[in-house]
């Protein structure tokens, strides 16, 4: 079934302007959970209340109030806080094209797909190709939702996908986090840790490869409590305790020698099984051909 457009707009940088569809690029998956009353079951809702006043409030009796200080607000009405909003002309405005190499992953925040609307087929294609040519992304202002976004359009699979960018001011800064002390490793462990890892490097990344499991085993559970049974939960696996670097580095290593020295040993150990089936499922066929020829 095609997918469905949640938006549309335009592309424009210079004097070119392409009409454009967007489209949700991912949606989670995760199980979520309703508050009950463990009296009677029923769904509780939530209730808007007032400490000052300790009544129940009503939505309509809500204002909007930004701290600009520690207790102190200044309120805003919904008229005030429209005339404030960018203008809502779903415009995607390229500001520049620069290396995708220049962008952090930090920076991403939101993706959609974006596919061409009516007349817009071949300056999209175009577009995509060129960016996809030079290696570049285009990095621009979108007016939407009364909101001016930072993105990024970037060639994805013969088209273009749009992120939404935290601004740079939303992203902390890493210098904040404490890293730990500094160390000079030898040239056996920095050796050791680079086996380790060309040991588990992968032709590429496969995200089909991984799973949901805590969403599994609740839908598990799930189902298991609709028909009646009890739950039945795994028992935890031990938490591995690394107590030296290069003992961790130097088991890991052996336990994946070890897993590939079993592997090789099944192989052996089926194939003269299968040579025995070939000899036999031949013998008996020209045991059956013989047979045959005297009949």
């Amino acid at each position: 079934m095609a997918a469905r457009a949640t938006g549309s707009g335009t592309i424009s940088f210079g004097l070119v302007s392409i009409p454009i569809k967007l489209y949700t690029a991912t949606s989670s998956q995760s199980v979520s959970f309703n508050q009950l009353h463990s009296e009677c079951g029923g769904r509780i809702k939530q209730q808007l209340r007032c400490p000052t006043c300790d009544v129940e409030v009503s939505r309509a009796d809500l204002v909007k109030g930004y701290e600009y200080s520690k207790g102190q607000y200044v309120t805003f009405t919904d008229e005030e806080l429209k005339q404030l909003e960018a203008e809502r002309s779903s415009l995607l405005e390229i500001v520049e094209f620069v290396p995708l190499e220049t962008v952090d992953f930090i920076q991403v925040e939101k993706s959609y797909y974006i596919g061409p609307d009516k007349g817009g087929d071949k300056p999209y294609r175009l577009l995509a190709e060129a960016m996809e040519r030079k290696g570049r992304v285009a990095v621009g202002r979108w007016a939407a939702r009364g909101k001016e976004q930072l993105v990024m359009l970037r060639p994805y699979q013969d088209g273009l996908i749009l992120h939404q960018l935290f601004y740079a001011g939303e992203v902390r800064a890493f210098e904040d986090v404490e890293r730990g002390a500094t160390f000079k490793f030898s040239e056996a462990e920095q050796d050791l840790a680079d086996k380790l890892l060309d040991q588990l490097t992968g032709e590429q990344f496969d995200p089909e490869r991984f799973e949901d499991a805590y969403a599994k085993r609740v839908l598990e559970a799930v189902d298991q409590k609709v028909a009646g049974q009890e739950i039945q939960v795994a028992p935890e696996q031990p938490k591995a305790q690394v107590i030296d670097l290069m003992e961790a580095l130097k088991a890991s290593l052996a336990k994946g020698v070890e897993a590939k020295e079993s592997a090789a040993e099944g192989d052996a150990d089926a194939e003269p099984t299968v040579k025995k089936a070939k000899a036999k499922s031949a013998k008996g066929s020209t045991g059956r051909g013989k047979k045959a020829a005297a009949s």
